[in-house]
C-alpha cells in the first residue's frame, strides 16, 4: 500500500510546476535536522520550509510517510544530505529523478578525495559530513546558490544570510579547537554507538571506534561487544557515549561487558550525532549541537 501511495505521488509530480507559491515564498523541503537548520538560517523568512526528520530521528532508517511524500510533492525544492544516508529515502528521490523537482543531494557536491571511504554504503563514502565544518561551509554555499537562483528577488537577502552564517561557522571552528586544544592527546578515543564521528576525528586526532559501525542498520553482536569491551580495558578509557539517535541499550550492554572484567568505565553522556536536540533548545541547532557534543566529550575524557 505504501509503495503504491508513494508512485501515484510520484506520477502526479509532472504535473506540478516548480514556481514560486502565490505568497511569494519558494516551498522547501529538507530531510535531516542539521540541514532544515542550515537551510533555515540562510532562507529566514524568505521560504516556507518542512523538515521531514525531527529530533532524535534515525535518517539510516527512515522511511518517508504519505505525509512526506505530500510534502515532496507540493515542494519547490529539495535538500538532502545523499551518499546513501538517508537509505530509505533513495527510491522516492531516484523516482522523482525525472520530474520537474529541483533536488539538491548537498554530499554530493563534496569534493570525493577529500571524503572517507565506506565498505558500509552504495556511495563507498561516509556519509556523515556534517561533523567537518569546512564541508558544512560549502553545504551553505550550495544551499545559498539554489535559493538566489530559484528567486534572484530575495538574493541579497540569501547573501547577507550567508555572510553572517558562515561568519558564525568561523566562529565554531575557532571554538571547538580552543576546547579540544585542553585534552590530552593520548586521551582522545571516542567511543560511541556507531561511527558517525570519523570526520569529527581526522579534524581533530580523535581516535574513533563506533560499536555498529557506519550505518544503525547493521546490529552489534556479542562478538563486536566483548572485542571492544577489551579494547576500553587495554587503552584505560574512562568514558563512553551514547546517541540520541541510537537505541542505547548496546552501549549499556558494553559498559556491563566491561565491568564484568573488572574494569571501571562511565557513559560519559549523550551525544548528537544523526540528529540534533530538540526544537528550541541549543542543541536544537547545528552550531549549538557541535559545541555541546565536544564539550561533553572533553569534560567526560579529562
Amino acid at each position: 500500500m505504501r509503495k503504491t501511495i508513494i508512485l501515484i505521488a510520484i506520477v502526479c509530480l509532472y504535473n506540478c510546476k516548480n514556481e514560486i507559491e502565490s505568497n511569494g515564498k519558494l516551498k522547501v523541503v529538507t530531510t535531516t535536522t542539521m540541514i532544515t537548520d542550515l537551510v533555515k538560517n540562510i532562507g529566514g523568512d524568505f521560504i516556507e520550509i518542512e523538515g521531514l526528520m525531527g529530533s532524535g530521528v534515525d535518517p539510516h532508517l527512515y522511511k518517508a510517510s504519505e505525509g512526506d511524500v505530500s510534502k515532496l510533492v507540493n515542494a519547490n525544492i529539495i535538500f538532502y544530505n545523499g551518499l546513501h544516508l538517508e537509505g530509505k529515502l533513495v527510491e522516492v528521490f531516484e523516482k522523482m529523478g525525472n520530474t520537474n523537482k529541483t533536488q539538491v543531494a548537498l554530499g554530493e557536491g563534496l569534493d570525493k578525495s577529500q571524503l572517507i571511504g565506506s565498505d558500509y554504503f552504495a556511495s563507498n563514502y561516509d556519509p556523515h559530513v556534517w561533523f567537518n565544518i569546512a564541508f558544512f561551509k560549502q553545504f551553505t554555499n550550495q544551499v545559498t546558490d539554489i535559493l538566489t537562483k530559484k528567486d534572484p528577488e530575495n538574493a541579497t537577502n540569501f547573501l547577507e544570510n550567508e555572510k553572517k552564517y558562515l561568519a558564525k561557522l568561523t566562529q565554531l571552528e575557532a571554538d571547538v579547537s580552543t576546547i579540544i586544544s585542553t585534552l590530552a592527546k593520548e586521551k582522545r578515543i571516542l567511543v560511541t554507538a556507531h561511527d558517525a564521528f570519523n570526520y569529527f576525528g581526522k579534524n581533530y586526532d580523535f581516535n574513533v571506534v563506533g560499536l555498529q559501525g557506519l550505518s544503525t542498520a547493521t546490529e552489534a553482536g556479542v562478538k563486536d561487544v566483548q572485542k571492544l569491551s577489551s579494547f576500553i580495558i587495554e587503552n584505560k578509557i574512562k568514558a563512553i557515549f551514547i546517541e540520541s539517535s541510537v537505541p542505547k541499550r548496546t552501549i549499556e550492554a558494553l559498559v556491563a561487558a566491561v565491568k564484568a572484567k573488572d574494569h571501571k568505565v562511565e557513559i560519559g553522556g549523550i551525544l548528537y550525532s544523526d540528529a540534533l536536540g530538540n526544537s528550541g533548545t541549543v542543541e536544537g541547532t547545528y552550531i549549538g549541537m557541535f559545541k555541546y557534543n565536544v564539550n561533553t566529550i572533553v569534560n567526560a575524557l579529562k
